[in-house]
């Protein structure tokens, strides 16, 4: 099975950004707990450790089995609605922006990474689609044991998406 492209790119604020969607089961409260909370969060991705009010976290991608932190700094966090944070990640600066919206069926979540020199579409959209459906499928009550990598990467459409 391949996994079905999601993202997009837009441009906002002067910059391109790939831009992908998920529609969590849960109200946007819960939604925000399973994407701030270090103890759900390492459930589909990683964990952090630190304290948030310093304006720094380390972060651990454990589903990688990851012991090394990256350092994230919070640019924004407004609960439950919006989540700005930006690292040195292999190389460049990686800037993601995470905004929950409420629906009358769960909560809409919109990813976004800013595209820049040293950042390639056709590495990262596969990695947010994989985390971003084992996110999905913890919120939606199963396990991620059913999202399998290699249905994501490499992604055909991915390559072909430009910025």
């Amino acid at each position: 099975m391949t996994a079905k492209l999601s993202g997009r790119v837009e441009a906002e604020g002067g910059a391109d950004w790939l831009v992908l969607e998920r529609r969590l089961p849960g109200d946007q409260r819960r939604s925000w707990q399973a994407l701030t909370e270090s103890t759900l969060l390492d459930r589909f991705i990683g964990r952090w450790e630190g304290d948030p009010s310093s304006g720094e976290v380390s972060f651990f991608m454990t589903a990688e089995g990851s012991t090394e932190a990256s350092s994230y700094r919070i640019i924004e966090c407004t609960a439950p609605g919006k989540l700005v944070v930006e690292s040195d990640f292999m190389g460049s600066v990686w800037h993601l922006a995470l905004t929950l919206d409420e629906s009358a069926d769960g909560s809409l979540l919109r990813f976004a990474q800013r595209l820049g020199e040293g950042i390639e579409l056709a590495e990262i959209g596969p990695g947010w689609e994989y985390y971003l459906d084992r996110l999905l499928a913890v919120e939606s009550g199963g396990t991620v044991d059913s999202i399998r990598w290699d249905d994501y990467y490499p992604s055909p459409g991915y390559q072909a998406l430009k910025g």
